[in-house]
C-alpha cells in the first residue's frame, strides 16, 4: 500500500481538524446561551422565571437537569460581586461550596453574606419537578428514567401522559416500562370509558406502591355530595376493593420482611458484643461489667480516626476497625494484668471491680471528649438504601453490619480452632491444671484471652457508631442485653452467642410494633427467665472449667 506524503497527510487531517474546531465552537456558543439565559433568573419575577425555565429546557444543555434540580432544591445562587451564577453543594452550610454550572466542577467556597439565593415558590417548584422529570426521561441511566417516571406519575396531565406514551414505545428496560404502564393506568382512572378504567384497575392490582393504593382507595369513597360512591360502576369498585386488599397484603408481607431485617441487624450488634463476653467468661470465668465501656472506646476510636482523616471518611471506617481492636484490646490486657488476675475465683469482687473500672472509663471519656454525644459520619458507600421494590428497602449501613458480624464471627472461630493461641485458650478453658502441667503459660493465655474479648468489643463499637451517636453512656445501653445473649446461648460458646443474639434481636423487633419498645424488652426477659428454668446452661451448655464449677 502506498504511504501518504506529508502534504497528503495534512489534506487528510484538515477536515477532521475543522470538524473538531466547529464542534468546539458550537458547544462554546451553546454554553454561552445557556449561561446568559440562566443569568436572567437573577432579577425575574416568579412568573417570568417559569418562562425562563421553559427556555432553558429548550436549549437541551447537557447540565440542564443538574442546574434545574439545584434551582428546585434552593441551591442556585449568584455572587454579589460579579453576578455570576453558581450551584451550591448543599444549601445549609456556611461557607457554601460552589459548583460551576457549565463544568460542574468545584468553584471554591463563598461566605453566605457574599451570595444571594435565587428564590422559588410552590408553583415554580412544581413546574421544575415536571421539567426535570421530562428531561431525565431521555437519560441513558435506567435509574434516572425510573425516578423520572415516578415523579411524573405524581402530577399526571395531558402533556405528561403523552410523553409517557411516547416513551413507552421506545423504552427497552422492563422495570421502567412497568412503571410507565402504572402511571398510564393511574391517568386512565380519571377517564370516562368504564372499560378503560376497569382495565386500569386490573393493571394496578399488581402494584405495591402506596400512592397506587391510595388512588384506588379513593374510588371506594363517598362522592363529595354524599349521594353515592366516587366510582359509580359497581364492577370497577369491586375490582378496586380487591386490588387494595391485594396491595395491603403484599405491603404487610414486605413490612414483616423489613422488620426481620431490622431485628437481624440489632441481633448482629448484640452478637458482636456477646462474642467478646463469651470468650472472656469461657476461659477466665470473669463477669466483666466494663465490657460495654470497651465497646464505647471502640466507638470513640472511630470518631478520633475520622478527625485524623477528614478527607478520607470512606477509608477511615476500615482503618478504625483494627485501631479499635488494638485500643480496646490493650485496655483489656491492662485491666487483666493490674486488677482482674488478683481476683480469680472471687466472682462478686471481680464484678464490683470491673464495675468500678467502667465508671472510671466513662469519666475519662467525659473529661477528654466532654459529656456531649459525638456524631460519627457514615461514609458514602454505607449511606442510602437498597430498594428492592416500592415496599421494601434495606439500608446499606445495617446490611454491612450484618455482613461484618459474620466476618468477625468467622475470624473468631478461625482463631480459636486453627491457631496456636486458640488451642491454648481451649486447653485452659477445658482443664486449667492439666494445661499448666503441659507447659502452657496460663497467665499469658488469660491476658491474651481478655485482650481478644476486649478487642472484639471495640470492633463492635465501630459497628454501633454507624447506627447511633457516640456518647459516654453508650456501653450501658447494650451491656445487659449482651449478658442475656451469653446466658441464653450458653456461657463460653460462640455458636450460642450467634444464635442467641440474632434470635433476641429478631424477637425484640417483632414484638415492638405490638407491645412497644419497653414492654417488648420485658417480654423477652420473662421468656428468657422461663427458658433458663428449663435449660439452666442455655442452648449450648458450657464445657471445661465453667461447667465443672456448676
Amino acid at each position: 500500500m502506498r504511504q501518504l506524503h506529508r502534504g497528503e497527510r495534512w489534506l487528510f487531517l484538515l477536515p477532521l481538524t475543522l470538524l473538531g474546531v466547529a464542534s468546539l465552537y458550537a458547544q462554546t456558543a451553546k454554553d454561552a446561551t445557556f449561561l446568559s439565559t440562566l443569568g436572567e433568573l437573577r432579577e425575574a419575577t416568579y412568573s417570568d422565571k417559569a418562562h425562563i425555565v421553559e427556555r432553558l429546557s429548550q436549549t437541551g444543555h447537557r447540565n440542564l437537569r443538574q442546574v434545574l434540580t439545584a434551582f428546585m432544591e434552593g441551591r442556585l445562587y449568584y455572587r454579589n460581586s460579579d453576578q455570576h451564577i453558581f450551584l451550591a453543594k448543599t444549601a445549609d452550610e456556611d461557607p457554601l461550596s460552589l459548583i460551576d454550572p457549565i463544568t460542574l466542577k468545584s468553584a471554591g467556597i463563598a461566605p453566605n453574606d457574599t451570595v444571594t439565593a435565587i428564590g422559588t415558590n410552590n408553583s415554580l417548584r412544581a413546574a421544575l419537578r415536571k421539567t426535570v422529570a421530562r428531561f431525565a426521561l431521555s437519560s441513558d441511566d435506567t435509574e434516572v428514567r425510573l425516578d423520572a417516571v415516578r415523579e411524573m406519575s405524581r402530577s399526571l396531565d395531558e402533556e405528561t401522559t403523552t410523553l409517557l406514551r411516547v416513551q413507552e414505545k421506545v423504552e427497552k428496560n422492563a422495570g421502567v416500562k412497568r412503571e410507565i404502564a402504572t402511571a398510564l393506568a393511574l391517568a386512565a382512572l380519571d377517564g370516562t370509558d368504564a372499560k378503560a378504567r376497569l382495565d386500569a384497575v386490573n393493571t394496578l392490582k399488581g402494584s405495591i406502591s402506596q400512592d397506587v393504593r391510595n388512588r384506588l382507595a379513593l374510588l371506594l369513597g363517598k362522592s363529595p355530595d354524599g349521594a353515592g360512591f366516587v366510582e359509580s360502576d359497581k364492577k370497577i369498585r369491586d375490582a378496586a376493593a380487591a386490588a387494595v386488599s391485594n396491595i395491603d397484603m403484599w405491603r404487610n408481607f414486605y413490612s414483616g420482611v423489613e422488620t426481620l431485617f431490622f431485628g437481624l441487624s440489632l441481633g448482629s450488634v448484640l452478637v458482636l458484643i456477646a462474642i467478646g463476653l463469651a470468650i472472656t467468661f469461657g476461659v477466665v470465668g470473669v463477669i466483666n461489667m466494663a465490657h460495654g465501656e470497651l465497646m464505647m472506646l471502640g466507638a470513640y476510636t472511630t470518631y478520633v480516626v475520622q478527625l485524623a482523616m477528614p478527607g478520607h471518611i470512606g477509608l477511615s471506617i476500615l482503618v478504625a476497625v483494627p485501631a479499635a481492636f488494638v485500643v480496646a484490646g490493650l485496655i483489656g490486657v491492662l485491666m487483666e494484668r493490674t486488677i482482674i488476675r488478683f481476683l480469680y475465683g472471687r466472682p462478686l469482687e471481680t464484678l464490683l471491680a470491673t464495675f468500678g473500672v467502667s465508671l472510671i472509663l466513662q469519666q475519662a471519656v467525659r473529661s477528654i471528649f466532654s459529656a456531649l454525644n459525638r456524631s460519627v459520619i457514615t461514609p458514602d458507600w454505607m449511606s442510602g438504601s437498597l430498594r428492592l421494590n416500592d415496599a421494601l428497602a434495606i439500608t446499606y449501613n445495617r446490611l454491612y453490619i450484618v455482613i461484618f458480624t459474620l466476618i468477625i464471627f468467622a475470624l473468631s472461630m478461625l482463631v480459636l480452632k486453627r491457631t496456636r493461641i486458640g488451642l491454648d485458650i481451649r486447653a485452659v478453658s477445658q482443664n486449667r491444671s492439666m494445661a499448666k502441667a503441659m507447659g502452657i503459660r496460663t497467665e499469658l493465655v488469660d491476658a491474651m484471652t481478655f485482650g481478644l474479648g476486649s478487642g472484639i468489643a471495640g470492633v463492635a463499637g465501630v459497628a454501633l457508631s454507624q447506627l447511633t451517636n457516640v456518647g459516654p453512656n453508650l456501653g450501658q445501653s447494650y451491656i445487659i442485653d449482651s449478658f442475656l445473649v451469653v446466658v441464653f446461648g450458653g456461657v463460653g460458646n460462640l455458636w450460642g452467642a450467634l444464635i442467641g443474639g440474632t434470635s433476641m434481636g429478631i424477637v425484640n423487633k417483632l414484638l415492638e410494633p405490638y407491645a412497644g419498645a419497653v414492654l417488648a424488652k420485658i417480654l423477652v426477659l420473662v421468656a428468657l427467665i422461663l427458658f433458663i428454668q428449663i435449660r439452666p446452661r442455655g442452648l449450648f451448655p458450657p464445657s471445661g472449667r465453667a461447667a465443672e464449677d456448676k
